[in-house]
């Protein structure tokens, strides 16, 4: 399904994460995969850290005989970080065709009570500005320009459409939010308000990158447990992760693959009807 094409994954530095079942996903339907990853914030976290030799050598044993792999570490509150990755995963895989934007900064967070202006500025640039940026110089690869003369566009400017969109809709950009928009996260007020940010924004940005042929949504994958769940290193009481879990229908977490499997399609070109959507896939999490 994506044979020939190439893939941007941030945020892959362990195999229980939703990037790493992204990047395997991605790399099983058949595209050359570049991976972000920032392994000092997980060895900050209660999940920890993993062997990045294993996370490399998960993906690349998923790759297609003729597709290519290469990885980078970056840290994406610099605010350079973004435009030297995206230059780092074209010299390696040549011309993107996908870039999931799956990184994020969890922990130091509190409630409305406990915020400073460097807890909020730490979660906004890494979860929100580098998630723009990376997807700005992506779509650059695309053409297209400007469309105010001095190169700063205007409110309700707006680019045209040379060409009807089925003709050339080729690229993809997925940004992954959270569950903030269907209920509350008490004590992540400043992670969710830098998820909420994107999902906000989703429609403005796609229908600017629309004319240049990319399809941005973005998704809500719902309680997915990459550690984060389990007893033994749960951010979290166990009486809320027994809440949660109760609330689930399916009687489990969600599964990275669970994601990656919607975004596997996304990418494809069975997902080329859907642009501009916050996509909810949490197992019916919503409906508890």
């Amino acid at each position: 399904m994506l044979s020939g094409r190439a893939a941007l994954v941030t945020g892959v530095s362990r195999r229980r994460g939703i990037g790493y079942g992204i990047a395997r996903r991605l790399a099983e339907l058949g595209a050359s995969v570049f991976v972000q990853h920032h392994a000092a914030h997980d060895a900050g976290q209660p999940w920890g850290s993993d062997d990045l030799d294993a996370v490399r050598a998960g993906i690349r044993e998923r790759l297609a005989p003729d597709a290519r792999f290469g990885d980078i570490a970056a840290d994406l509150s610099d605010p350079d970080a973004p435009e030297h990755v995206i230059e780092a995963a074209r010299s390696a895989i040549g011309r993107l065709d996908i870039l999931v934007c799956n990184h994020a900064r969890s922990g130091g967070d509190g409630s409305i009570f406990d915020m400073t202006a460097q807890k909020l500025s730490g979660h906004y640039d890494v979860n929100t500005r580098s998630t723009l940026l990376l997807t700005r110089f992506f779509a650059e690869q695309f053409g297209g320009g400007h469309v105010a003369s001095d190169s700063e566009a205007r409110p309700g400017d707006r680019e045209g459409l040379n060409a009807p969109i089925d003709e050339f809709a080729t690229g993809r950009v997925i940004w992954m939010t959270s569950g903030q928009q269907t209920g509350p996260m008490r004590g992540e007020v400043a992670y969710a308000a830098s998820k909420a940010a994107l999902a906000g924004v989703t429609p403005t940005v796609a229908a600017e990158l629309l004319p240049r042929g990319i399809l941005l949504n973005t998704v809500n994958p719902g309680p997915v447990n990459t550690g984060y769940l389990d007893a033994a290193t749960s951010d979290r009481s166990p009486e809320t992760v027994a809440d949660v879990l109760a609330s689930m229908p399916f009687g489990r977490f969600g599964h990275p693959d669970d994601v990656a499997r919607l975004i596997g399609w996304l990418a494809s070109a069975d997902g080329r009807w859907v642009v501009g959507q916050v996509l909810t896939s949490d197992g019916g999490f919503t409906l508890g």
